[in-house]
């Protein structure tokens, strides 16, 4: 059943219930001058998707994948970030396309298909592009890298936004550290679950106790020290929402408040709404830390000044505490969950076409030390000549401004085009975005992150990374 409506600017505007045979793809070529038109409709799976096509295509079609939606969120189809970019890349001739993906929660399983299902949908019904970039923003971010490594015989580059390009196995051991901080050290007598959620009553319930206990130790000089090292182990900034008054370099008090925030926040959900969904997909625990050593992890943290002079000013031993954290019962993966989640999906960084990452600097949620990880799994790979990486100065998770997003797409474009990177630098960067948009900021910035404070991937696995034991 499909009908046929026309917007006030006479955009034609097509709403398809089933994927049927094209009604586009039949009679006209991929690079005709034809009118604008919105196709919606359903997969063979259930996911849903959107295709948007411009008057005068230029013949690039760009594959979005979108972020991260809890279990039973609203779930539309999006083929862009926000409504601005999207208005931007159709005037500039880009078609756009993307799904829903069956399920909402940690759908990579069914992400990566449906993604390659809405390609074939748009061959059928519009005609064969001339070339395809996969994007995508948090974790469709590391969808688009899934897309990047599997299939690249299906896109010819692609642009990670805020990406999740550590993978999964590694994201939800970082997720373990900081909660493990700070039951260890503020309620080391507790018995509140870390790993092995059950239902989300469950997980509602630890959540609840451990941000009571955060909220009680946020009181005192003592609580606030142990508060920034749990938020050290994870990297979380301490300039992490735009909201936020920019601490200056040693302003460690305020620096504590940001994370204490972020912290929150990422107890509130990721760390046991967003786990028990994830274990239940998994069939158990995909996260552990036996034989982590906490020391060399807080060492190796941005945030190592900060939480050594926090501790120096609370009159507190941060030998002690680590001690402490080094001694303390640890948790252990289920091999066939850990396996699960390698699968759906670990990388490999064997890239056949261009990537480009960008991060904002100040991510609390996928730090920006993520990319590390994934330049790592690259050079093991022999593939960092395909990759680059580019920062923006800003606070936040994937605050990125409409122009900062397009500039990075014309690079990778640009770069299939010409068989050459080019200069990917912050001048050039911010530039390009000025260009797109001389109203809008572009925040471009040269920057190196740490290192990334579990790497996993499927370049050089240890045993006890495979199994999730020491």
């Amino acid at each position: 059943m499909k009908h046929c409506t026309r917007t006030s600017r006479g955009t034609a505007v097509l709403t398809t219930a089933l994927l049927t045979a094209g009604t586009l793809g039949a009679t006209a070529p991929a690079h005709a001058a034809g009118p604008a038109v919105r196709l919606e409709g359903t997969l063979a799976s259930g996911a849903t998707y959107v295709l948007d096509v411009p008057t005068g295509w230029n013949g690039t079609l760009l594959l979005f994948s979108h972020g991260y939606r809890p279990a039973g969120a609203p779930n539309p189809a999006e083929d862009a970030s926000d409504d601005t970019s999207r208005k931007l890349l159709l005037a500039e001739g880009y078609a756009l396309a993307g799904s829903s993906y069956a399920s909402t929660g940690w759908a990579a399983e069914q992400a990566v298909p449906d993604q390659l299902a809405t390609l074939d949908t748009f061959t059928a019904k519009v005609g064969k592009a001339r070339r395809t970039l996969a994007w995508g923003q948090s974790y469709g971010g590391l969808v688009t890298t899934a897309l990047a490594e599997r299939h690249p015989d299906r896109i010819d580059g692609s642009l990670s936004t805020c990406g999740l390009v550590q993978g999964g196995v590694a994201n939800w051991n970082s997720t373990l550290d900081p909660v493990f901080a700070v039951k260890s050290l503020l309620a080391p007598g507790s018995d509140i679950p870390l790993t092995r959620l059950g239902d989300p009553a469950h997980a509602r319930a630890a959540a609840q106790a451990l941000t009571g206990v955060v909220t009680q130790a946020q009181r005192s000089a003592t609580g606030r020290a142990r508060i920034a090292l749990a938020a050290a182990l994870h990297n979380i900034p301490g300039w992490n929402d735009p909201a936020q008054t920019r601490p200056a370099p040693t302003d460690f008090p305020a620096q504590q408040a940001n994370q204490y925030q972020a912290l929150t926040g990422l107890i509130a959900m990721p760390a046991f709404a967003w786990r028990q969904e994830a274990e239940h997909r998994a069939g158990g625990s995909m996260s552990w830390n036996t034989g982590v050593d906490y020391t060399a992890m807080l060492r190796n943290s941005a945030d190592y000044q900060e939480v050594k002079a926090l501790y120096k000013s609370a009159g507190l031993s941060l030998t002690r505490d680590l001690a402490t954290l080094n001694t303390a019962p640890r948790l252990r993966a289920d091999p066939t969950a850990v396996a699960y989640l390698a699968e759906n999906v670990a990388f490999t960084g064997r890239l056949r076409t261009p990537q480009l990452n960008i991060h904002t600097i100040g991510d609390p949620l996928i730090p920006v030390q993520s990319e590390s990880a994934y330049q790592r799994t690259a050079a093991t790979a022999g593939t960092t000549g395909l990759l680059r990486h580019a920062y923006v100065d800003n606070a936040g998770h994937c605050t990125f401004t409409p122009a900062e997003r397009i500039a990075a797409l014309h690079t990778v474009e640009r770069r299939i085009t010409t068989g050459h990177w080019g200069d990917t630098g912050a001048t050039a960067l911010n530039a390009e975005a000025h260009r797109i948009d001389p109203t809008s900021a572009a925040r471009y910035r040269p920057f190196r992150p740490g290192p990334y404070p579990r790497p996993y991937d499927l370049a050089r696995p240890t045993k006890a990374a495979r199994t999730g034991r020491s």
